[in-house]
């Protein structure tokens, strides 16, 4: 028998939904747990989307690939930032490594793979993809025939941070819906060994909608007539995941996996508002308004820090002969970090209560650090709480994000669940994202380079 390995990637898929909350709900997943295994999957440090599935189908982590975020520093002045893509890594994916043992991939959705670039197989590239008019199709023909198979397709919900929920929901259940019509047909029209996508919809479902199912976050609405919609996305995801497995004999390894988690949002630490409180900030102008932070308001002469908003922070040290304007003293460095670090973790919410923010040095984390890493990474609240950049607050604390409605942030934790002919049965223990690339290998019977981290599960 020709092997094959399906992987069903549900960006931010939260084991207390898939396993608990929602399995009553989803009998297609429920059965493939009962006759594989399946279990948490640590993320990424940090859990976001760019760039943990990159590193799950490189099993190498983001310092690695030099990739920390959405945006990167593209040198040490501070306002050059570029938004990563397919150029960006420089190690071999699964469908790299297979390639090179003459097997072919269909690629569906997966971050980081625009624009697409030649291997042997066929490819529609992810959410980061800027429009349909760009190289978003390996070969290029491709695109044809999608209009002809899903002529609705969806990319990606264009503004999934509004308040018109009831419209959003409907885009969401729509853009799933076309992208896993889109994967039947390419599972039943090429010729593949390893097939692999991933739908967004689960995770824009989350950042939209949690505060409407979970009972503990402050803004839970118990009578919202949202209060159904996670749990009918979820069914919905699971009657798709139920036709694509008809596409498939018994004999294909079949994978479901998620890049990380989600929980709940308490609000938001505002780390530049925090950093001029501690007196690492300084601005030329005290902001009259709630501001997005730009470089160009830092007084930098007298600035030792400065952060970026988003699910995790990243501070940044004004280092005096690396940035253009830096006044930090090289030997100081390492203290006015450990310092910048123990300060951080004594962060408290307006009661007084310390929030249980967790720091990491990149170099502790990292095998190594490819271009320009973070300062420090930091989890307010231990990702209960997201990083806000923008200035103007007059407080290190906020409940409003400033780049639009959100109720939730990732976690560490997301799940797999996989099913081959073999004899272990059930929940078993967590795994590593980085288990997944050499447990594909593994299938296939190729040898696992020594540079990735994981192990065949």
């Amino acid at each position: 028998m020709k092997k094959r390995v399906l992987i069903i990637g549900w960006d931010c898929a939260a084991p207390e939904l898939v396993f608990e909350a929602f399995k009553a709900d989803m009998p297609n997943t429920r059965r493939l747990m009962e006759e594989g295994i399946y279990g948490e999957l640590e993320s990424t440090i940090p859990p976001i989307t760019v760039p943990a599935w990159m590193c799950m189908m490189t099993s190498r982590d983001p310092g690695e690939l030099g990739i920390y975020g959405f945006r990167n520093r593209k040198d040490y002045s501070y306002d050059a930032l570029t938004i990563a893509n397919s150029h960006a890594i420089k190690v071999p994916t699964l469908w790299d490594l297979l390639g090179q043992a003459e097997k072919k991939s269909v690629v569906l959705g997966v971050p980081l793979t625009y624009p697409a670039k030649p291997f042997p197989g066929w490819m529609v590239t992810s959410f980061l993809t800027p429009n349909l008019n760009s190289q978003w199709t390996f070969p290029r023909r491709l695109t044809r025939e999608i209009t002809q198979a899903a002529s609705d397709y969806m990319i990606d919900i264009p503004n999934f941070r509004t308040d018109r929920r009831a419209e959003l929901e409907q885009q969401l259940l729509k853009m799933t819906t076309e992208r896993f019509k889109l994967a039947r047909y390419l599972l039943e029209t090429k010729a593949w060994d390893l097939f692999t996508m991933v739908e967004m919809g689960s995770d824009r479902l989350h950042h939209a909608f949690w505060r409407f199912w979970d009972k503990t976050h402050r803004a839970y609405e118990p009578n919202s007539p949202f209060s159904e919609t996670m749990r009918n996305y979820y069914r919905s995801l699971d009657t798709e995941l139920g036709e694509t497995l008809a596409c498939v004999d018994e004999d294909t390894t079949v994978m479901v996996v998620s890049d990380h988690g989600a929980k709940r949002m308490d609000g938001g630490i505002c780390v530049n508002e925090w950093l001029r409180k501690h007196g690492y900030l300084t601005l030329k102008t005290e902001p009259s308004e709630i501001t997005r932070w730009t470089p160009e308001m830092v007084d930098w002469q007298q600035t030792k820090a400065w952060g970026e908003g988003g699910y995790y922070a990243r501070i940044f040290i004004n280092v005096e002969g690396r940035e253009p304007n830096g006044i930090v003293n090289p030997q100081a460095y390492e203290s006015v970090r450990d310092e910048l670090k123990a300060q951080l973790e004594a962060i408290v919410d307006e009661e007084g209560d310390n929030i249980g923010t967790r720091v990491f040095k990149p170099e502790e984390v990292y095998r190594e650090c490819r271009n320009i890493a973070p300062d420090l990474i930091v989890y307010f609240g231990n990702l209960f709480w997201r990083s806000v950049g923008s200035v103007g607050y007059n407080s290190i604390y906020t409940y409003e994000n400033d780049t639009g409605p959100d109720d939730c942030n990732h976690a560490e934790m997301g799940i797999y669940i996989i099913k081959r002919n073999g004899p272990t049965r059930g929940h078993i223990s967590p795994k590593s994202l980085y288990d997944i690339a050499p447990t594909v290998l593994n299938e296939f019977g190729i040898d696992i380079p020594a540079a990735m981290h994981g192990h065949p599960i």
